[in-house]
């Protein structure tokens, strides 16, 4: 059992084995594409056209690595509200996430009916949470149980803040995970802040992956501006829960490079130079550093995956905003008994 171990023994100089150049370039693709969204919903909400904005920017490794470890079609994913990497590897696309932007009638998630980033598609077993935090902790042991129960080796994922580990949801779901040994993945992903409160004042553990053995399983600590590291890890854990050992916490440390969310101002609680250092740290960045380096990437294909990646977002924005809104009299569908 691994207690927090230190990051740097967990990121990668060279790719695992098992992922190749094109599977390599395909989660630079993914982690690009996942911050050209979150920058053009910041756009849209700055213009008046986007009510609410919740960024995954500094997450993306954390998130891309992780589904890439899973199976898509098979694995269940219950991500919090700043999953937008992982839905779009898991099968999401611009265009289904653009429809909960604009609140459009053909929104996967909700139909138009909720908040934006509570991210839901039955096809690709993607299931929302609500907007109290750490609900989809509990929901995801159930999964766990159910597909246990079913004798299927389908694993269940689910990610949330650290801050989030400190409500009874965490403790009850990881509980429930690790005493019947379910397939479940917990992914704390660890940005500093819950909202504008740091670790130190959530917890007195140094670490969220502390927590993990307390309820007898694995807690390890991943850099989670490292894709390759993240998927290692998740890799591992996925392993562990198919062969019916039983569940894993991972923390990831990320970077939160906006606000808390489009109405939070975190030039009220963060230093000026932590501000200005995350830059530093950011996961695209590090990560097309890394394929430069391994010869994987090159001017001319990060030029194409850009323009790629625009086109996409591009046409998603036009999509959207074109679509048609929800009915009025679909006002209480879902809310009561029909």
């Amino acid at each position: 059992m691994t207690i927090a171990p230190d990051i740097s023994t967990l990121s990668t100089t060279h790719p695992p084995t098992d992922v190749d150049e094109a599977t390599l370039l395909e989660m630079y693709r993914y982690m690009l594409l996942a911050r050209a969204l979150d920058e053009r919903m910041w756009l849209l909400n700055r213009s008046g056209k986007a009510p609410f904005v919740i960024s995954c920017q500094g997450h993306e490794a954390a998130q891309v690595g992780a589904a890439f470890a899973l199976q898509r079609g098979k694995d269940f994913t219950l991500p919090y509200y700043r999953g937008l990497g992982t839905v779009l590897v898991m099968g999401m696309t611009p265009r289904e996430v653009m429809l909960a932007i604009f609140a459009r009638a053909a929104d996967p998630s909700s139909g138009g009916r909720q908040m934006p980033a509570h991210y839901g598609h039955r096809k690709h077993k993607i299931i929302t949470q609500s907007s109290p935090v750490g609900t989809q902790i509990a929901h995801a042991a159930g999964v766990g149980l159910a597909e246990k129960i079913r004798g299927s080796d389908a694993v269940a994922w689910v990610s949330f803040g650290e801050g989030t580990s400190s409500q009874g949801d965490f403790h009850e779901g990881i509980n429930l995970a690790a005493v019947h040994k379910l397939p479940v993945i917990f992914q704390c992903e660890n940005n500093d802040y819950a909202i504008s409160v740091p670790m130190s004042q959530q917890m007195a553990v140094k670490s969220v992956a502390d927590r993990g053995p307390a309820y007898g399983i694995p807690g390890i600590k991943v850099d989670g501006t490292d894709v390759l590291a993240s998927y290692n890890v998740t890799h591992t854990a996925v392993e562990r829960a198919r062969a019916g050992e039983g569940p894993t916490l991972i923390e990831a440390h990320c970077v939160r490079l906006t606000p808390h969310s489009s109405d939070d101002n975190d030039r009220t609680y963060r230093p000026a130079d932590e501000l200005k250092s995350l830059r530093t740290h950011d996961p695209v960045v590090l990560f097309r550093d890394y394929l430069r380096e391994h010869s994987v990437l090159d001017d001319a294909i990060d030029q194409q995956l850009r323009a790629g990646v625009k086109h996409d977002v591009d046409d998603a924005t036009t999509f959207a905003e074109q679509s048609p809104l929800p009915s009025p009299s679909t006002l209480l569908k879902h809310v009561y008994a029909e």
